[in-house]
């Protein structure tokens, strides 16, 4: 089965990772950027998210080779590959297994050690979404606000939600399975794993997921490795600053 993807433009191939939760839509707005700078871009839904098929089994390696089969089915070399926190693990395992396919690599927020499970409570509140009862994406919204305080993040998370038919809402998550399987999402990458091409990696300033102490395990697998912070930015730095996380990568890309 191949991934759903929204390819912008042409040039140079350019492919994006959404993080947890997230979809390629996430990434237009910077895309078509991209796009018209020279690149043609492939923003992807991985498996369980967004438009992409529904998996019972979900973890790096079958999110590898779901995009080793993307690339080979578009016939892509040399790609650069971003990818994003959950997508920032799988484009690192990519680039790891597959260096020849990969020309430069950026990851944004993430770092290749082990994260403990924290999405519980967000898991918990889209699963509390009665699709019988909701009417609207508001109501729905209401539901969140007794999970998520966040106004942000619930509105991150309905994006997800989409009108099966005229009448019923549904969410295009396959959320059974990124419940059952949510342990995987903060797995290290393997440990003697190595990709000497030029890398990027982005933090956010108010972000905890890379920190200081990160950076020597970062430099272990990534000998190439940059690492830039991105200003007045959390998690989603690429849409928390969009215009400094496009000037970081527009500026390595060009190197």
């Amino acid at each position: 089965m191949t991934l759903y993807s929204n390819i912008l433009g042409k040039g140079k191939p350019f492919v994006f990772l959404h993080g947890f939760l997230g979809m390629s839509d996430n990434w237009k707005t910077l895309g078509t950027k991209f796009s018209e700078m020279g690149c043609e871009v492939h923003l992807i839904d991985q498996r369980n998210h967004g438009r992409s098929f529904h998996s019972d089994e979900f973890n790096y390696d079958v999110m590898v080779e779901d995009l080793k089969n993307y690339v080979e089915t578009h016939q892509l070399e040399d790609i650069i590959l971003l990818g994003h926190s959950m997508g920032g693990k799988t484009a690192m395992l990519f680039a790891v297994e597959h260096p020849d396919s990969v020309q430069k690599l950026i990851v944004a927020d993430i770092s290749p050690r082990f994260y403990p499970i924290h999405h519980e409570t967000i898991l918990k509140g889209l699963a509390s979404l009665d699709f019988d009862a909701l009417k609207s994406r508001g109501e729905a919204d209401d539901v969140l606000k007794n999970y998520i305080t966040d106004f942000g993040t619930r509105q991150f998370l309905l994006k997800n939600l989409y009108w099966e038919t005229k009448e019923k809402l549904g969410l295009r998550l396959n959320l059974e399975a990124l419940t059952e399987n949510v342990s995987e999402v903060g797995e290290a990458l393997p440990m003697h794993s190595k990709f000497e091409k030029d890398t990027l990696f982005l933090r956010g300033d108010r972000s905890e997921y890379i920190s200081l102490q990160d950076e020597a395990i970062i430099k272990t697998h990534f000998p190439q490795a940059k690492i830039e912070t991105i200003s007045n930015a959390g998690h989603w730095l690429h849409a928390e600053n969009p215009t400094e996380f496009f000037e970081a990568v527009n500026g390595f890309i060009k190197d």
